[in-house]
């Protein structure tokens, strides 16, 4: 797999160099710039981040970095049982619980949501941080989706981390996943709620949560004037005005909100391993 120019290894973390420091120069920095391809690649290339893990983890398969990198590349490419084997492999390595959240998850890939339930009450769970908590919680809220155990999965995310008004990295996700569950209960008005509170919550964009609440709201996006539209007045527009200004404006969507009422009232799968 070729390597762009502008990669050099030396973007990757410090801890994750650390690690590769009991390589061969050469061989380290071969593994580095792999590992950066799979970090840039594995949100809008999953496939060509798998690549690149797989290229990583046959040139040091004994770096516990190079095994987790190639977990997440599987998981992005719902190779959950592979996924999970090189998590465990990881976990194994460092000794470490910070993948647990994400093993569960793998569970409930694999079509084993009582796997994932049981994980979410280990001992593990309580020597997570508080970030891996929360997604232990949106694993375990997922658990019980899957079982169609709608009621448990509201009262799973029900949390103090759900009802706190300060924005965390987690808060948006926890309430949109909040609002799905609600909704998939039938209790709209709650749901709209909570998909609003996760638009307030979501400064990066992570989640849909704006597009979910204006689907709520009956907001629909349409196009003014279509292709042909535009084009022909491109060709006879006046007052001067040509083909693309005239194109550039067609081209612009308007929100279109219907007579729906406006007050209608989320992984990654481990093991339980515990080696």
């Amino acid at each position: 797999m070729p390597i762009p120019e502008d990669v050099t290894g030396e973007e990757i973390d410090k801890d994750v160099r650390q690690e590769l420091q009991s390589l061969p120069k050469t061989l380290a920095e071969d593994v580095a710039k792999n590992l950066v391809m799979v970090a840039r690649l594995i949100d809008e290339d999953p496939e060509g981040a798998y690549a690149y893990s797989r290229i990583a983890l046959r040139l040091a398969s004994r770096v516990a970095a190079v095994r987790e990198a190639a977990g997440f590349a599987a998981y992005a490419n719902q190779k959950y049982a592979e996924a999970l084997a090189e998590f465990r492999a990881a976990r194994r390595m460092t000794g470490t619980v910070e993948l647990w959240p994400v093993m569960a998850d793998c569970e409930r890939g694999l079509g084993r949501p009582e796997k994932a339930l049981d994980m979410a009450g280990a001992p593990e769970v309580q020597k997570l941080d508080k970030a891996g908590q929360v997604e232990m919680r949106l694993v375990a809220a997922g658990a019980r989706r899957d079982m169609e155990q709608l009621d448990a999965a509201i009262v799973t995310l029900q949390s103090p981390e759900l009802a706190s008004n300060s924005v965390q990295p987690w808060t948006a996700r926890l309430r949109y996943a909040y609002a799905d569950a609600l909704l998939a209960a039938g209790r709209e008005g709650e749901a709209r709620d909570w998909f609003a509170k996760a638009v307030e919550a979501d400064r990066d964009g992570s989640t849909d949560a704006s597009d979910r609440l204006a689907e709520l709201d009956g907001v629909e996006f349409v196009d003014v004037f279509d292709a042909s539209d535009a084009s022909d007045a491109g060709d006879e527009g006046e007052d001067g005005e040509d083909g693309d200004s005239a194109k550039a404006e067609a081209d612009t969507g308007t929100a279109v909100g219907t007579d729906a009422d406006a007050d209608a009232d989320i992984e990654i799968e481990v093991d339980d391993d515990k080696d």
